[in-house]
């Protein structure tokens, strides 16, 4: 690149002055990025170059130069050089003192470190960074614009499977997000510099150049046009000359925006469906049961007749077509595509059959509003059940007055073989016996028919996407829609694991995770790891181990029996569950699993811990059950009966419970005490036994004040 600046940043005088004054030629691209970026940040001039401070340093190393330089590692090693070289320039001006100074040089030897790991990391990269390291990796001379084009030509034309692969995990979502923010930063950054060249201008004169196209009397489009030009000749002189401009024109398809990948809407859908149901984008979701092979995906997608239809060219879909890029770049990927690039064109038809759904676009296929506007949660819910198959009627019940039990929701629906293309309810038997409901009615049968018949029209109308199915009242995720809605999560940065990912996890990670997901999912994620490993009693041992330290340390949060539930629906051996028995947290529930599986063991096993802590458990599911009771009474009025159940299963508990009511009390505060406050406010509350009343009274106030210091504890440690 030439020496010369495009902004008045003082870096020609800069440069000559460290090869006089230091004995050292600092790299240019290095150099030109660092006083830009801190002189477009506020940083003052007066000595005759951008004057850094220890925030600002901060900002220019680990915000954006990751973002918006390309460096070989030798200019990336010598950032740490070309700052202290400025540092020194400042003082040398009588412009930094020495304290300032030391503090500054700190501040590099802070930030540099912070600096070269963002730049390593794969979620900064953008386009103009990507294609500058393999023109560089190729020998193509990166000043040269006309060979920049020539190597980006070539690249097009290449087959698509012969294209080099973007760094994993990155998808070009990701690529086009940080190339998006990149670009908004830079634009921004210099018009706060035009405004401040107009308003306040340095006595070292204006930062950006004194060009007919800059001046303060231009329209204000024609000005924002002209700065985002200014920050397209920027970010070419960090990377590669003529890339900007040669990657929004000729070869845009290399450097797709926001606009060329349509699934971008749907991923922030599905993210904001995860974090409804786990409130993290990190708590990753069941693997899905069929994932096709990467050399399946074409056939697949090729095989469903929406895609067949919008790649014909047929005339009924052209505006969906021209949405999804039929004919254009999405021709190319259908008949050239990598099953990555296939995988993303299906996720773009995906979505945009779900925003057609949601507008009601399609005349014929207009289903009601209320589910019109939920196609992406029923994609999402089928993922979440780790793709097992779902049942439109049950669906449907979540739109009626009917209650089904969790445990029903959660079961999978077998497939039959064949099914009228209509759909219809199912009949009353098989319909009560699939909802869990022996005194279903005709009544509820035609009360759930028009929801389910709705319902059923949006699951058809996905299914002309290829990724989803309906057979009668069944319907699923194909393997291709598990493909497509995973990467769709993993776009939207939703933690989608496959099955080898979750037999790499530790036995902590995995105990987290399947306690939330549906107990045949679990079943077979904790069957693959503990297959990983040889199926082992080790491997069950370091299970168990797992679900007691995570319920010592969260009680509330941890569910230890749905995770006993799962590993036994994984055949956890008895020898492991045995050995458990003495745990002093989850002893009672080994103990308890022993028992249901018709293999008796020893009570004097468990310590007395365990057993309270099982029995605070079974206490809180009572609380939560008679809460529910008092919920659904009418407003004005109790539930009749008043529900009792945690007081009778307490009553029950204390009968055989070594020295009573007067021992369990304690022993409930002690081993969870801020999970027990809930049940012992209503023993407080509702017990009729004054003096058991009294003796939860008194453990309320030692519960609170345990969990007070224990708050207090954690918020002083956090400091």
């Amino acid at each position: 690149m030439t020496r010369t600046s495009a902004l008045n940043t003082g870096l020609d005088d800069f440069l000559a002055w460290a090869e006089t004054e230091r004995k050292a030629a600092l790299p240019v691209r290095t150099s030109d990025a660092l006083l830009t970026l801190l002189a477009l940040h506020g940083a003052d001039r007066r000595a005759g170059v951008p004057e850094p401070t220890p925030e600002l340093l901060r900002r220019v190393l680990v915000e954006d130069l990751p973002l918006l330089l390309w460096a070989n590692p030798d200019e990336l090693a010598a950032v740490p050089d070309v700052l202290t070289a400025l540092a020194d320039r400042v003082r040398a001006a009588g412009r930094l003192n020495a304290k300032r100074h030391a503090r500054l040089l700190a501040a590099v030897d802070e930030a540099v470190p912070e600096c070269e790991r963002a730049m390593a990391d794969p979620r900064n990269l953008t386009w103009p960074r990507w294609y500058a390291s393999l023109l560089r990796a190729d020998g193509v001379d990166a000043d040269d614009a006309e060979a920049v084009r020539a190597w980006l030509a070539a690249l097009d034309a290449a087959p698509h499977a012969d294209r080099p692969e973007l760094p994993a995990p990155l998808h070009r979502s990701d690529v086009t997000a940080s190339t998006f923010a990149s670009r908004i930063r830079l634009t921004e950054a210099l018009m706060a510099a035009f405004a401040q060249d107009i308003e306040g201008p340095s006595a070292a004169g204006p930062l950006l150049p004194a060009t007919p196209a800059l001046a303060a009397d231009r329209p204000e489009e024609a000005l924002t046009a002209e700065l985002e030009n200014l920050a397209a000749a920027l970010t070419d002189r960090w990377t590669a000359a003529g890339l900007c401009a040669a990657l929004s024109g000729p070869y845009e398809g290399l450097a797709p925006g926001p606009e060329a990948l349509p699934h971008v809407v749907l991923a922030d859908r599905f993210l904001d469906e995860h974090l409804d149901y786990y409130g993290d984008s990190a708590a990753p979701l069941p693997p899905p049961a069929a994932l096709p092979a990467p050399g399946e995906v074409r056939a697949l997608l090729h095989a469903a007749p929406l895609p067949a239809a919008l790649a014909a060219g047929a005339d009924d879909v052209h505006e969906l077509a021209e949405q999804c890029g039929f004919p254009g770049p999405a021709t190319a990927v259908w008949t050239d595509g990598t099953p990555q690039e296939l995988t993303e064109l299906a996720a773009d038809i995906l979505a945009a059959v779900v925003e057609r759904i949601a507008s009601g676009s399609d005349p014929d296929k207009a289903p009601d509003e209320e589910y019109a506007l939920d196609a992406a949660h029923v994609l999402y819910g089928l993922y979440e059940r780790g793709g097992t198959p779902e049942s439109v009627a049950r669906k449907a019940t979540a739109h009626t007055d009917l209650t089904i039990s969790p445990d029903i929701e959660d079961a999978p629906v077998a497939v039959p073989e064949s099914a009228p293309p209509a759909y219809s309810t199912p009949p009353l038997d098989a319909l009560s016996a699939l909802l869990g409901l022996p005194e279903l009615t005709e009544a509820d049968r035609a009360q759930l028919g028009e929801p389910a018949r709705e319902l059923a029209a949006v699951v058809d109308e996905l299914a002309e996407t290829g990724c989803v199915f309906r057979t009668g009242d069944t319907y699923g995720l194909t393997p291709l829609g598990n493909a497509v809605v995973r990467h769709v999560l993993a776009v939207g940065h939703v933690a989608a694991p496959d099955d080898e990912t979750v037999a790499s996890w530790d036995a902590a990670v995995t105990v987290a995770a399947v306690q939330y997901w549906p107990p045949g999912a679990a079943a077979a994620a904790l069957t693959t790891w503990t297959t990983a490993r040889g199926a082992t009693d080790e491997a069950w041992d370091a299970l168990l181990r797992a679900v007691s330290t995570a319920k010592a340390e969260d009680f509330h949060r941890t569910l230890t029996g749905a995770l006993f539930d799962r590993l036994d629906r994984a055949a956890v051996p008895d020898g492991p569950l045995r050995t458990a028995l003495a745990d002093p947290v989850t002893g009672a529930h080994a103990h308890r699993l022993l028992h249901s599986r018709g293999e008796p063991a020893d009570l004097d096993l468990v310590p007395p811990t365990a057993r309270a802590a099982l029995l605070l458990d079974d206490l809180d599911a009572r609380w939560a059950a008679d809460m529910r009771a008092f919920v659904a009474a009418s407003e004005d009025r109790d539930p009749e009966p008043v529900p009792t159940a945690l007081l009778d299963a307490f009553d029950e508990a204390a009968t055989t419970w070594p020295g009573g009511a007067e021992s369990l009390v304690p022993a409930l505060t002690e081993v969870a005490p801020a999970s027990a406050v809930r049940v012992l406010e209503d023993l407080r509350d509702r017990h009729p036994d004054g003096r058991v009343a009294d003796l939860a009274a008194h453990a309320v106030k030692a519960a609170k004040a345990t969990t007070g210091r224990t708050a207090a504890r954690r918020r002083g440690a956090g400091r």
